[in-house]
């Protein structure tokens, strides 16, 4: 099944490893997957001595990974091709304690002290981008913890299960039968949760070196890592806090407006910021979650999540923006069973089914054009007036047979049978009248909000929770900066994230040399 390009980069994958690992499979003979899974692994064997596998008869098709004869406590029920390929190599070289994607040490010691035996289970798709990122992160915690057992599923394979869990959206992550995330997540909102359901053994805090810099930024997207770069070009002690570095870059597919880029994809942009931070003495902690900054004279102390604490002179928040919610009743309830944000991901379970789009924007029109080739309907509901999409869009949306679109509309509820979604109901704004339209799924497509409720209490936001900031990006709060999406400044493009990130670094080092930080 592996190609002979494709061959040798997994046998120089594979070089290095120090363990011998074992693929071991349990098949039953008449599965109709059965050929393809055993030639995939087969070939992935082949290409190390290290690697090997074992053919038993079983009731389904599954496989195990095994370390020097030890269960890794990591399995697969599917064939790993696709996006999930990537997740299979990364299992066993995260076993062999290789890989670029460990988290540090501290965060590692937050793994290791979750309470009790934890099993879970990740349904994916294998032409889901973002699926990888969550069956990869429970992998790596499984690997870190040996409490931990986590198997990645192939929804197309187990059909029945995924009808019998309401499944309706990938990635759909399971903690001991229980639903925890459904869609794209990082290593560090994936640890939040399951210290939230399963909590931690003490201690938490390890010991840790020295947390003080001169500057210190919150968010690791373009206005976070340019932050960090022209910082460190000062010759400033600097540190990067991140959730993950890149941010709703990350979510991205395409980026053609990176002026000197024609073309570039989120994630590779993502992997230049980095790379680019890291060729300065730049201190990057991702999976990080900010819980609370205190003011203490000039100094600004950061606490977050597991007892970490870091102190500086200059802070800069750049944590950007995240995608908004409708905040109607239902929503919460039914996200993943029916409720959905990526069309791209989950819109293959919706094929030849009625779905709703709320949102008239460019991101929106672009769903329901490409959910339009799957679905048997879209429907389009726009709060204002007349749709916000550029007018291209508009035309294309309302030149396909299958859609349609109501303006002055107005979401008030989300309607389920406990399960899943059945329908929504809406508002004219006009006329007040409300109906209730019977639907298979909705995927919400309403925009950005300012990722800034962990500093409302201390840094001034206007109506909308964006952070005030002058033309230097200075907030109300000396010594304290805010720069790209998450701010007042027009406009929310990577590039000019990437200008006003500059802008909050050449400030904060402006305020310092005319003593203002002391």
């Amino acid at each position: 099944m592996l190609d002979s390009a494709l061959k040798e980069q997994v046998r120089s994958i594979f070089a290095d490893l120090s363990s011998s690992y074992l693929l071991d499979i349990y098949v039953a003979d008449e599965h109709e997957s059965r050929n393809e899974l055993t030639e995939l692994l087969e070939d992935m064997a082949s290409c190390s001595e290290n690697i090997q596998i074992r053919l038993n008869k079983g009731p389904g098709l599954e496989f195990y990974l095994l370390k020097d004869k030890q269960n890794t406590g990591i399995k697969f029920r599917m064939v790993p091709n696709g996006h999930e390929f990537s997740t299979l190599l990364l299992a066993i070289l995260n076993c062999d304690g290789k890989g670029k994607n460990f988290p540090d040490e501290f965060i590692q010691n937050r793994v290791k002290s979750l309470k009790g035996e934890i099993r879970l289970s990740t349904y994916v798709s294998l032409t889901c981008t973002n699926c990888p990122d969550v069956a990869q992160a429970f992998n790596l915690m499984a690997i870190i913890n040996p409490g931990i057992k986590h198997e990645t599923v192939d929804g197309a394979i187990h059909q029945k299960e995924v009808e019998d869990l309401g499944i309706q959206g990938v990635p759909a992550a399971f903690a001991d039968g229980e639903l925890i995330h459904s869609g794209k997540a990082g290593f560090g909102e994936l640890l939040d949760k399951l210290e939230a359901k399963y909590g931690n053994e003490e201690p938490v805090i390890m010991a840790s070196n020295d947390k003080e810099y001169d500057v210190l930024i919150i968010g690791g997207g373009p206005a976070g890592a340019s932050a960090a770069i022209y910082s460190a070009r000062k010759g400033l002690k600097v540190a990067v806090l991140a959730e993950r570095i890149g941010g709703q870059v990350k979510e991205t597919v395409g980026i053609e407006n990176v002026i000197s880029v024609i073309a570039t994809t989120g994630e590779k942009l993502a992997a230049d910021l980095k790379a680019h931070m890291l060729d300065y003495p730049v201190e990057i902690f991702e999976n990080r979650t900010v819980e609370k900054v205190e003011l203490d004279g000039n100094r600004k102390i950061i606490h977050v999540r597991g007892g970490e604490k870091y102190s500086t002179s200059a802070l800069i928040i750049a944590t950007g923006a995240k995608w908004r919610r409708l905040n109607v009743e239902g929503e919460s309830r039914y996200i993943g069973r029916g409720v959905a944000f990526c069309p791209h991901c989950d819109g293959p379970f919706y094929k030849g089914k009625h779905v709703a789009v709320v949102g008239g924007g460019n991101s929106g029109i672009e769903a329901a054009i490409d959910l339009a080739g799957i679905c048997s309907k879209v429907t389009v509901f726009e709060f204002l007036e007349d749709l916000k999409a550029d007018s291209v869009l508009q035309e294309k949306l309302k030149s396909l047979p299958n859609t349609e679109i109501f303006t002055n509309s107005q979401t008030t509820e989300l309607v389920g049978d406990g399960e899943k979604i059945t329908g929504i109901k809406v508002k004219n704004r006009q006329s007040g009248e409300e109906k209730t339209m019977a639907l298979d799924g909705i995927f919400v497509q309403i925009g950005l909000t300012a990722s800034s409720s962990v500093f409302k209490d201390i840094i001034k936001t206007n109506a909308i929770g964006e952070i005030e900031i002058d033309a230097s990006c200075r907030t109300n709060i000396p010594g304290v900066y805010a720069a790209g999406d998450v701010t007042t400044v027009p406009y929310k493009q990577i590039i000019i994230s990437m200008g006003e990130g500059a802008k909050a670094a050449l400030a904060a080092f402006d305020d310092r040399m005319r003593g203002l930080l002391d």
